[in-house]
C-alpha cells in the first residue's frame, strides 16, 4: 500500500494512541490518510499493519518517502523536529527539553502502565481470575500515581507545551481518556484538569478529538 506524493499513511483505530497522532498531522497541516487497523478487530487491515509494524501495534506512520515509524512519542518527536513551524515541539530548547521530557514520560510510564491493565495475563503466566484482579487494580492505582506527578511536574502556561499546543499536550489529552485517568485527575487535581479540556476544543484538532470519541447524545 503506497503513499500518494506528499501523504502520509496513519495505521490507527477509533479511540487509540493513533488519535495523538492524528491531531498532530492536523495542527501541522499535513496530508494524510487513515488505514483502520487493530489487532482487537480482525475484521480491520491486520496485514497491512503488520507489513509496516511486525509487532501489529497502533499508530505506525508512513512517511511520504515510504519509510515507517512506530511508537507515539518516537512520532510526535519527528513530526516536530520535521515541521517546526507547526509548533508540535517548542522552538527553544529548554521549551523543547521539557516538551521531549513530558512526551517519554507519558509513554514509559502512564502509555505503559496501561498495557498491564489491559493485559494483565502478560504480567506473569497462567494467571487466574483473581490474580488478574490484583495487577488490574495495582496497576490502576500506579497510573493514577504517575498523573499526579505528571501534573506536578507539567503546569500549563496555558498548555502543556507552553503558549502554543503542541505534541506533549495531544499526547497527553489521548492517553489521559483511558482507565479512570481524567475521573482521577478531575478529584485529584483540580486546578490542573482544565488544560486537557482547553486541549480537545482546540480549533486545530476539535474534529479529531471528536472523530475518536463523538459527544454523547
Amino acid at each position: 500500500m503506497s503513499a500518494t506524493e506528499g501523504e502520509h499513511v496513519l495505521y490507527g483505530y477509533q479511540g487509540s494512541g493513533s488519535a495523538a497522532v492524528e491531531a498532530a498531522l492536523a495542527l501541522a497541516q499535513l496530508r494524510y490518510r487513515i488505514v483502520n487497523a487493530a489487532t482487537w478487530d480482525q475484521a480491520s487491515e491486520l496485514d497491512a499493519l503488520g507489513q509496516v509494524n511486525p509487532l501489529r501495534q497502533i499508530p505506525a506512520l508512513r512517511w511520504p518517502d515510504g519509510h515507517t515509524m512506530s511508537e507515539s512519542a518516537a512520532i510526535l518527536i519527528e513530526l516536530g523536529l520535521r515541521h517546526p513551524a507547526s509548533g508540535l515541539l517548542p522552538s527553544d530548547p529548554a521549551g523543547r527539553a521539557r516538551a521531549i521530557h513530558g512526551l517519554v514520560y507519558v509513554a514509559a510510564n502512564c502509555y505503559a502502565m496501561i498495557g498491564i491493565i489491559d493485559f494483565p495475563e502478560r504480567a506473569f503466566e497462567d494467571p487466574d481470575d483473581a490474580q488478574k484482579e490484583r495487577v488490574v487494580r495495582g496497576a490502576r492505582q500506579r497510573l493514577h500515581a504517575l498523573w499526579n506527578s505528571f501534573a506536578d511536574q507539567f503546569e500549563p502556561q496555558p498548555f502543556l507545551s507552553g503558549k502554543r499546543i503542541g505534541a506533549l499536550d495531544l499526547l497527553a489529552a489521548v492517553v489521559s481518556k483511558w482507565s479512570g485517568a481524567r475521573a482521577h485527575l478531575r478529584e485529584a487535581r483540580p486546578s490542573w484538569y482544565p488544560v486537557l479540556e482547553r486541549i480537545e476544543q482546540h480549533p486545530a484538532v476539535a474534529a479529531v478529538f471528536e472523530r475518536h470519541w463523538p459527544p454523547k447524545t
